[in-house]
């Protein structure tokens, strides 16, 4: 109903991981070029009650779920599917209603629209053979035919220029230089290069995703309770130069876990889990190769509260606690943001020495 009466340029975003973060991304830089912007959508802010404040001058920015997307007969301007991996199977009848519904964001576009798509991923990869308008790859790990790279520590506009320096990005973590590119393939165009690289050595990120809490009697803690999927798990991990102590566990999405076994070996120094998916993230971790108990201890069993205080018994200063449920939050807390201000809260009252 918003697309059918909002009166500006729509840019949507959707994906199974980094949604928000670009879409956030995205809404900050065209704000800093000094366009009027109406961010809502799957981020927690209906815009439908807005849109006769809207002029046909602005730019809604809206990052879109796959339920939103699923009736859609509609897609905007310009649309960016940051990548796609097997998630929510527990309401989709399987993965490729997931998908289809995924794929709502670009194809009613027509011959003037943008999608942005990422060229390192199998199922965005295809949905260019159906894209309407113009397709705009962004593609960190392969070689794509054009549009936004990394090269020589830069984003760069493929043939045309250097964007940002990756040393720039304040957000740790490979998976934020992907976020950028998504983001900057999207406004190319509608947004300065001084504008981006200005914006990127301030911005602190989004709540719940990868965000630094308090730093506690030397251990410093971090709270990524966004993570409800192994690969947004993944991503975390792979966000610190260190090993990490790990507290996860959660809501079962019905999920395969096996990927994430590997990754806990290779990043981290002691695994606490809690909820309904702590079998199953074990299983994984004792499955994975190279998995030996005196060098990854697990501890199970335990409500929420008490996977942070033993984790906070077996830190000592200079480690890293990480909230990163690789699950939903259903079984214990309404969504993921009651989760991770409970575990705020919970960090917080630590003692600090």
């Amino acid at each position: 109903m918003f697309f059918e009466v909002c009166p500006c340029k729509k840019i949507a975003v959707t994906g199974s991981d980094g949604k928000t973060t670009t879409t956030t991304i995205i809404a900050k830089l065209l704000e800093a070029q000094g366009y009027t912007v109406h961010l809502g959508g799957n981020i927690g802010h209906p815009l439908l009650a807005e849109t006769g404040e809207m002029r046909p001058e602005d730019i809604a920015v809206l990052e879109l779920s796959s339920f939103q997307l699923m009736t859609m007969r509609r897609s905007p301007e310009i649309a960016v599917i940051t990548n796609l991996a097997p998630n929510h199977l527990d309401i989709h009848k399987g993965m490729e209603e997931y998908v289809a519904a995924k794929e709502n964001i670009y194809l009613w576009q027509d011959e003037g629209g943008r999608l942005v798509l990422n060229h390192d991923n199998d199922y965005t990869r295809s949905f260019a053979a159906r894209a309407r308008g113009t397709v705009t790859w962004f593609a960190r790990q392969t070689e794509a035919p054009s549009g936004v790279a990394l090269e020589d520590g830069s984003i760069v506009v493929k043939g045309d220029r250097a964007v940002l320096p990756v040393s720039d990005i304040l957000l740790p973590g490979v998976h934020n230089w992907e976020n950028y590119m998504a983001a900057i393939a999207a406004v190319d165009g509608l947004v300065s290069d001084e504008t981006i690289r200005t914006f990127a050595r301030t911005f602190g990120g989004v709540e719940h995703r990868i965000e630094l809490v308090a730093e506690k009697a030397g251990v410093r803690y971090y709270n990524d309770s966004i993570a409800s999927s192994p690969s947004r798990t993944i991503a975390g991990l792979r966000s610190f130069r260190q090993k990490v102590i790990l507290i996860a566990g959660g809501y079962d999405k019905h999920l395969d876990y096996a990927p994430l076994g590997p990754e806990i070996v290779a990043h981290v120094k002691a695994l606490v889990l809690t909820g309904a998916t702590a079998g199953k993230i074990r299983a994984a971790t004792e499955a994975a190769p190279g998995y030996d108990p005196a060098l990854l201890p697990i501890y199970d069993g335990l409500d929420f509260a008490g996977a942070l205080e033993q984790a906070r018994s077996i830190a000592r200063p200079g480690d890293v606690v990480i909230l990163s449920p690789a699950s939903a939050s259903f079984d214990q807390f309404k969504n993921f943001m009651v989760r991770g201000d409970t575990f705020k809260q919970l960090v917080r009252a630590l003692p600090e020495h």
